[in-house]
């Protein structure tokens, strides 16, 4: 079912958070859909086990045919696992980071991406499309080398990636979280894990705290707003993580049999 985030006359920013079945074992995905004066962009489409019933929903906002970009976080198989199918339903280029530019191809049939795929710097930069400009936000390491999170300045909404996740299932994904009090569940042990150091935390905290954020939307379980965003900043700005955690404990030859 589709959640709209976002919807003036010519602009909406929509949300689908139960694409993936919770009696699969494959983790909860979002996927997005922003729309401004009739051109359209997806966000992280997901893998294959979405592609049928994204291409489906979305035609209540846009005809598949008429995608201008795909937009990919970084190049993890929950992010665009599905391109092969999507590059041949759409006429849609995809923009990814510079780091995953040739390996994107391997998700598809050989000659699929050829001229359609637009290699993000690692600064950034605006993308045009409708009547206004995504800001491609650099993230890298939160957690994929090449990252990249979405900034929508109309609707005000941060599309962070994997910053900011919480493990719910689709349902519970719907509905916003207002307080981190208590911390949303599997969300401490997922940024400890998943990100990989404070010190890209705090460049990237830093970094937002010069945006005016009225939602921010992860890849996996519910939006933050309200009270949350601050807090989510503040927790992130001092979180120990990644390999501020690693030590030989961690790195010593197997002991165990599987």
């Amino acid at each position: 079912m589709a959640v709209e985030l976002y919807k003036d006359a010519h602009h909406c920013c929509v949300m689908f958070t139960d694409l993936v079945s919770d009696e699969t074992e494959a983790v909860q995905a979002n996927q997005f859909l922003i729309v401004d004066h009739g051109e359209g962009v997806i966000l992280d489409p997901g893998g294959n086990m979405t592609y049928n019933e994204l291409n489906l929903t979305m035609r209540k906002y846009i005809a598949p045919q008429h995608l201008d970009y795909i937009l990919a976080s970084h190049a993890d198989p929950d992010i665009i696992a599905s391109l092969d199918r999507w590059m041949t339903s759409t006429q849609a280029k995809l923009l990814i980071s510079k780091l995953w530019a040739r390996f994107a191809p391997h998700f598809c049939k050989i000659g699929k991406t050829e001229d359609r795929i637009i290699p993000i710097p690692d600064e950034g930069g605006k993308l045009r499309f409708g009547k206004t400009d995504l800001w491609l936000l650099p993230a890298h390491f939160l957690h994929a080398e090449g990252n990249f999170q979405f900034y929508d300045p109309v609707s005000k909404i941060l599309f962070s990636g994997d910053l900011g996740v919480s493990m719910l299932s689709g349902q519970e994904a719907r509905q916003p979280i207002t307080s981190l009090t208590p911390m949303p569940h599997g969300m401490e042990a997922f940024h400890r894990r998943y990100m990989v150091s404070n010190k890209i935390l705090k460049l990237w905290v830093r970094m937002v705290r010069g945006l005016e954020i009225s939602m921010i939307v992860p890849q996996h379980g519910a939006p933050l707003q309200g009270a949350a965003i601050g807090q989510l900043l503040d927790w992130l700005d001092n979180l120990s993580c990644g390999i501020d955690l690693m030590g030989t404990p961690q790195y010593q030859l197997p002991q165990i049999d599987l």
